[in-house]
């Protein structure tokens, strides 16, 4: 019984249609829970839904406990220990934190966690959970780690050059150093907000490369995510 559980709320595999149409009802509530945060105010209808939506969470949460031990392939109580600290698991927690603090508004030390409201936005992680696509792209991430360190290091680099190079040139224009990192971050992700920006010839120069160079650092991760979720959608698809 337990078996057959954790085959149903782990992502479905080909031909088991219970396990699909709980993954797709779990994309559902995971949608539905985040429509209330989307308005400044929270009418009864919304407080309720985020009840139900909850509840439905922390049943989910519930079943992957009990069955803790399919998903780390080891059957000791251990499992169950470790469980509750995995990543996903403290996902789940954090996210439902708010709601289950709302319900027990008794409690006037819980009270003070209605500021975490915020929290429900972690809700959109579980999706990860009950989409194959999702878990493609995480496992992009994970094997590309490295490019993408690397990448991303040059980018930092790139920033603190630039605004070394553009507060020294057009120290007028600027007024502190974190004043020409988010000048220097705009022009590499050419964003342009026109807030802060050089008004010298030599500023402008300093501009025009660094926006041009700030193209092909950005374009680098796109490759790199490109060519790892094709290779893994390869992978995943049956030879022919």
């Amino acid at each position: 019984m337990r078996k057959r559980i954790f085959e149903i709320i782990e992502t479905s595999k080909d031909g088991d249609r219970v396990s699909a149409i709980y993954d797709a009802f779990m994309m559902v509530v995971i949608v539905v829970s985040l429509i209330p945060l989307a308005f400044k105010e929270e009418p009864p209808f919304f407080a309720v839904l985020d009840k139900v939506c909850a509840g439905i969470f922390i049943l989910d949460y519930f079943l992957r406990l009990l069955t803790a031990d399919y998903k780390f392939g080891k059957r000791s109580v251990l499992s169950f220990v470790r469980y509750p600290f995995s990543f996903m698991a403290l996902i789940d927690l954090l996210s439902v934190l708010p709601s289950v603090t709302a319900l027990n508004s008794g409690f006037k030390v819980l009270r003070v966690m209605r500021m975490f409201r915020a929290l429900r936005v972690l809700r959109v992680f579980k999706a990860a959970r009950y989409s194959r696509s999702i878990q493609i792209i995480a496992k992009v991430f994970r094997r590309s780690r490295e490019p993408l360190a690397a990448v991303g290091t040059l980018a930092v680099v790139y920033v603190l050059v630039s605004a070394l190079i553009i507060i020294n040139v057009e120290p007028d224009s600027f007024g502190n150093f974190f004043d020409a990192v988010y000048w220097a971050t705009v022009s590499l992700t050419t964003m342009g907000y026109g807030d802060i920006y050089p008004v010298t010839v030599m500023g402008r120069v300093v501009t025009m490369l660094s926006s041009v160079f700030g193209i092909a650092i950005v374009a680098l991760p796109s490759g790199i995510i490109t060519a790892g979720y094709l290779s893994e959608i390869e992978k995943e698809s049956p030879d022919e």
